[in-house]
């Protein structure tokens, strides 16, 4: 179990130390925080809503600060270029997650073009029947992207990385809400990159 532990810290080192250097990413990452906890909460109650609340706030906002405000330059700091922290990334980089996330937008597309999805579906009545079937299909797409993840883990390195990958992504949330809760005022004191992590 230390072992386990001690695994789970440094995948979490990593992953904030290579890829949380803006302060807008870490603020993005502070709202998906709020937003996956309200939503974890709301699981256990609706999961089709919960599931619409994570991917189309929580996700969104989390992987717009990696597509478009994490710097993609050389990392003085930790001394490795942008492709070799995205050959070494453990989970999803960002080629996996451009991937992810195009299959993200094709299950509305599916499931428009296909409301019953081939009768396996009651026909939606309306518009909030559809969005509950979107937020299956999506609920669906995220604990299959962590099992498919884990295990492409397995047999990469073995059982132990994989499942302590996939506990690091389901506690994310409660992470990064300690980690960057203080991102927001930083930046709206005019900061913009993490000086501690980055230059």
């Amino acid at each position: 179990m230390s072992n386990f532990r001690a695994q789970l810290a440094e995948q979490r080192w990593d992953d904030h130390r290579y890829y949380h250097h803006s302060l807008v990413n870490q603020s993005l990452h502070f709202v998906s925080a709020c937003t996956f906890m309200v939503a974890y909460c709301l699981l256990l109650v609706d999961p089709a809503v919960a599931s619409l609340l994570a991917w189309g706030v929580a996700m969104t906002s989390r992987q717009a600060g990696h597509f478009f405000f994490e710097p993609k330059t050389y990392d003085h700091v930790n001394q490795a270029s942008h492709e070799h922290k995205e050959e070494i990334k453990l989970g999803y980089n960002l080629f996996r997650k451009w991937v992810l996330m195009s299959v993200w937008v094709s299950v509305p597309l599916v499931l428009l073009a296909t409301p019953t999805l081939f009768d396996t579906l009651e026909r939606p009545a309306g518009v909030m029947d559809y969005l509950r079937h979107v937020g299956i299909g999506w609920l669906v797409l995220g604990i299959g992207a962590i099992i498919v993840r884990s295990l492409q883990l397995f047999a990469q390195y073995d059982v132990e990385t994989g499942l302590v990958w996939a506990t690091k992504i389901v506690t994310d949330p409660f992470n990064d809400f300690r980690l960057y809760k203080g991102a927001p005022l930083r930046l709206l004191k005019g900061e913009r990159i993490d000086r501690h992590e980055a230059v």
